[in-house]
């Protein structure tokens, strides 16, 4: 496992795309900060009349394309440190998908599997309350994210209209279809991995030729991609979750494995495979590795072992700095997380449109205009990748930073 934390793991990745942009060094400085971060104590009021001290956090990185945009994650782990490099990680992805929005975060230091359905509302309003004056539709737009659902984002979206004494849809994404949610959002993720995926494959000769995946953590993100990727003649061979994983050579069948999942709550002992390790399911002699789950688990010490051809980042962070490398030098391409997986926070644009303008788009339009996105966003990083004949994640990096940093420019520097 990589020694650094998420944001010495942010600032490398800065430092190694800088050589490749013609820029001065305030703006790099300038960009490996962020612009604010609010900290707040939230007391949480617990069925049994206790009171229980909750610390939560929302990290605006850079708004020089737009408003701050990204999700808000509950966990046990969560720190401030982890907060910053997701909101500055979500300033390149939203720079590098074309978005009119800069780079935001927020989290809960919570067990939220350990609260009744009354202590989630009430932990989620209180954190909505706290971070309202920090936040809207012109400011920053927060989203689902880790143990986050459209649920709890309809518990925001009324405390803030609450707070505020107007309606105002647009002010969170990933909503409920109700409350002005957009179609096409659930599998946006995965469908956008799909889309660059495509591109990759024609890039590479491989599009139309029977290719094997294997998945590592079948959640959302990961089931819809075995559920899309046959489109595009991927077999899925392998899967795994939590507790485990399966395997079977042959293919594994979407409907019976999400089936099994869903009854047993987990593929491990799904009787269509055999049952296998996550470092397996890794390490498998398949075409295309996708990790769509935990931070650094392609790391320095197995990124050797990786057989696939192309590792398609669905989680965020999955592969290590020190792995980035290895995997380079094997000849794999690493399609990065901020390129791979932005089809959610896209789609998410879509939504804060929509709510913005009161209308509604049909789940065709939204593929159609994702499609073209992601399209000409792979196009142009593919280019400045052999151009400069560097890495994939590098030329992400180099695209995105390029954006922000123009940005900066016209805006000049200046509090």
């Amino acid at each position: 496992m990589s020694k650094m934390n998420p944001y010495e793991m942010f600032l490398k990745q800065v430092d190694e795309a800088a050589p490749f942009l013609k820029v001065e060094q305030e703006f790099i400085d300038i960009l490996k900060e962020p612009k604010e971060v609010l900290e707040i104590t939230i007391p949480l009021r617990l069925d049994d009349g206790t009171v229980k001290v909750v610390k939560g956090w929302r990290s605006h990185h850079n708004n020089a394309l737009g408003p701050y945009k990204g999700g808000v994650r509950y966990h046990s782990n969560v720190c401030k440190e982890e907060v910053m490099a997701l909101s500055a990680w979500m300033s390149i992805k939203c720079a590098t998908a074309m978005l009119p929005y800069g780079g935001g975060k927020g989290g809960i230091r919570i067990a939220p599997r350990e609260l009744s359905q009354g202590e989630l509302e009430r932990l989620s309003r209180g954190f909505a309350l706290g971070i309202s004056r920090f936040m809207g539709t012109d400011v920053d737009i927060p989203a689902p994210d880790v143990y986050t659902t459209p649920q709890i984002m309809s518990w925001f979206v009324d405390t803030y209209e609450k707070v505020k004494g107007w309606s105002e849809p647009s002010c969170y994404t990933g909503k409920p279809l109700e409350l002005g949610g957009s179609l096409g959002r659930g599998d946006a993720t995965a469908r956008g991995g799909m889309y660059v995926l495509r591109e990759a494959l024609k890039d590479m000769g491989l599009l139309g030729k029977p290719l094997t995946a294997t998945i590592q953590g079948y959640g959302n993100a990961g089931s819809f991609a075995h559920a899309l990727y046959d489109q595009i003649g991927i077999k899925v061979v392998g899967a795994s979750d939590s507790k485990g994983g399966t395997y079977n050579p042959k293919g594994l069948d979407y409907a019976d494995l999400m089936k099994h999942k869903r009854a047993s709550g987990t593929v491990s002992d799904y009787p269509g495979g055999e049952k296998v390790s996550t470092d397996q399911i890794l390490e498998a002699p398949v075409d295309i590795l996708i990790p769509a789950a935990l931070e650094g688990v392609v790391n320095e010490a197995n990124a050797a072992k990786v057989k696939a051809k192309i590792v398609l980042e669905l989680a965020n962070g999955p592969t290590t700095p020190e792995a980035d490398v290895i995997l380079h030098e094997n000849g794999t391409l690493v399609i990065p997380d901020v390129l791979a997986n932005s089809g959610g926070v896209t789609v998410s644009c879509f939504e804060w449109i929509q709510g913005r303008t009161g209308d509604f788009w049909s789940e065709k339009t939204v593929h159609e205009k994702l499609d073209e996105r992601l399209t000409q966003a792979f196009g142009e990083i593919w280019k400045i990748k052999k151009e400069h004949n560097i890495r994939m994640r590098q030329a992400t990096y180099v695209r995105a930073m390029g954006r922000i940093i123009s940005g900066m420019r016209f805006r000049g520097i200046w509090p």
